[in-house]
């Protein structure tokens, strides 16, 4: 769409997948199923859709029979990352790339071509390539 994504995103991208990953994935604007998602490091795992309730069930039921304090005192060792820094860059960037003609150009295209539409929205990345090669 002519503008980089926000929110955090890609400091995530970088932290999980390592910069080459994160720039191929950036850069190359391709959606990518689960397994792919697994493999790169993105998502913890991939699970078959039948078999994620039971899974969801024992991790919660494995967590909920810890001891009193033991989740409080690893959340402590295995602190969250701050991306603050990160994100000031990422949303300064993102609000640049936005003011530009091509990210306006793109994103109306993009609504005329139904965009906002579950049919398109399953093919963007296609219908914005060729909206970009026709701009």
């Amino acid at each position: 769409m002519g503008i980089v994504p926000s929110g955090g995103g890609t400091q995530y991208l970088r932290h999980r997948l390592g910069r080459n990953k994160a720039l191929e994935l950036l850069l190359g604007v391709d959606l990518f199923d689960a397994q792919m998602a697994e493999r790169y490091g993105w998502i913890n795992r991939a699970i078959p859709a039948d078999t994620i309730a039971a899974f969801v069930d024992n991790l919660a039921q494995n967590i909920a029979s810890l001891p009193n304090g033991v989740i409080a005192g690893i959340k402590c060792i295995v602190p969250a990352d701050d991306y603050s820094m990160g994100l000031e860059s990422e949303n300064s960037a993102w609000a640049d790339l936005f003011t530009q003609p091509a990210a306006g150009q793109l994103l109306l295209g993009g609504l005329k071509r139904g965009a906002q539409t579950l049919e398109v929205e399953h093919e963007i990345e296609a219908m914005l390539r060729e909206l970009a090669t026709e701009l």
